[in-house]
């Protein structure tokens, strides 16, 4: 539970300029308007998120199953976030608006208390559907307590195939510059009909890295890019208006990790909050160094891991591809999508986690998710699916498999591992 005890705890260095508070009752402009918000000076400013997230009531949900859900404390936010994040990106595409509210009615009251969205969502990326997921979200969330939600999305990175995201004429590829940022972040809070956003990420970097299945850095696709500080400034610009209140990044790499928790020490900038890479039995980089850079004694960055089913591939649905669950699947739906998990030797290994899964009486899922929610540095895993049921499953994966998971259990995924250290690009 967050009470009045966070103000001795919170570092100085906030994403949202940190003060000090003397009384509850201070807070007179709780209900205040967006454009309200926006004219506060920073402390006060402060003292009305403080106020939303903390005073007002914990950010909490009600379990209905034996085990209760964990929540952890996001890097150097003040949010306390559920250890699964409801993911939403098939949301408009694979779902329908009554299916996207029925997974989060239900992610919600099962204990629940955060939702993953992008100015990119749905997924696959198309013209026709962008958009649809945050306007999915926004009609359940009407209905919620908006200080019970903690509402993260993401800002595109370069991009030179969806410029169709702004409304600015000529524009050759999406940046993460000011104004890139600023356009993203108001049609953002237009579509989910919301004043702020609690958790903004950049969705990949504004510089070349490898990304989504590329493994080796090909120095020669080096180009200039945004200058970090120039990024974080932009960012400041929105915090101190009222409309983010964190930020944090995604796909990213040590260091990009590094330069921007560096340049907000420097300049006196917004520090990044979060990172959200895929980490999987199958895809281990992040424990390479990554974790090191993010661990709480060092620059205290929470990890926010996505595909901790590996694109679904983990829960053997694929093993048969004339299975009715593969012939529904993404990658089947969608020619070319993740395909690194079906041209490789993924498979060999999946068949592996299965085998031990059953050895140790455990589903594919079971043992799947109960690795990644075991993980020291694991704050919270991005959840998807495109029903209740297979929610449901995923939930009840984290909330009845033994926490941790037996020695002997892990002695065997770590001895498959050795052999299939990253099968997704073999």
């Amino acid at each position: 539970m967050i009470g009045s005890s966070i103000f001795s705890s919170v570092p100085p260095f906030l994403c949202c300029n940190n003060c000090k508070i003397s009384s509850v009752s201070s807070f007179a402009s709780l209900n205040a308007p967006r454009h309200a918000v926006q004219r506060l000076p920073n402390a006060k400013r402060t003292q009305l998120w403080l106020k939303r997230s903390c005073f007002k009531s914990a950010i909490t949900a009600k379990v209905a199953q034996k085990n209760a859900m964990q929540y952890r404390k996001l890097g150097d936010s003040d949010l306390q976030i559920s250890e699964i994040t409801l993911g939403t990106m098939t949301f408009g595409e694979q779902n329908t608006e009554k299916e996207a509210h029925e997974m989060l009615s239900y992610a919600f009251e099962h204990g629940i208390n955060a939702l993953d969205t992008a100015e990119a969502y749905p997924i696959p990326m198309r013209k026709e559907t962008n958009g649809r997921t945050d306007l999915f979200i926004a009609s359940w969330l009407n209905n919620q307590p908006r200080d019970k939600v903690i509402l993260a999305t993401k800002v595109c990175g370069y991009s030179e195939r969806s410029t169709y995201l702004r409304d600015r004429d000529g524009i050759e590829a999406l940046r993460v510059d000011a104004a890139n940022i600023r356009e993203s972040v108001e049609k953002s809070l237009k579509r989910l009909n919301t004043d702020y956003i609690d958790l903004l990420q950049i969705h990949w970097p504004d510089r070349y890295v490898p990304l989504f299945g590329e493994y080796f850095y090909d120095s020669s696709k080096w180009r200039p890019s945004i200058p970090f500080v120039e990024q974080l400034k932009a960012f400041q610009e929105i915090i101190d208006e009222g409309k983010v209140r964190y930020i944090g990044v995604s796909n990213e790499t040590s260091y990009g990790v590094m330069e921007f928790v560096h340049a907000a020490k420097v300049e006196g900038l917004p520090k990044i909050v979060s990172i959200q890479n895929s980490y999987s039995l199958m895809v281990r980089r992040f424990e390479v160094d990554l974790v090191e850079v993010c661990h709480p004694k060092n620059c205290n960055i929470g990890l926010l891991s996505y595909s901790p089913l590996g694109g679904g591939t983990l829960s053997g649905k694929y093993l048969d591809i004339d299975s009715e669950a593969a012939k529904k699947g993404r990658m089947n739906l969608f020619p070319g999508y993740m395909e690194r998990y079906n041209k490789s030797i993924s498979r060999e290994a999946t068949i592996k986690y299965i085998e031990t899964a059953k050895k140790h009486g455990l589903t594919p899922v079971q043992l799947a998710l109960g690795f990644v929610r075991d993980r020291p540095f694991m704050t919270s895993s991005i959840i998807g699916a495109t029903s209740v049921e297979q929610l449901k499953e995923d939930i009840d994966a984290f909330l009845t498999t033994p926490r941790p998971l037996p020695p002997e259990v892990m002695e065997d995924i770590e001895a498959i591992f050795k052999r299939y250290k990253d099968p997704a690009i073999l």
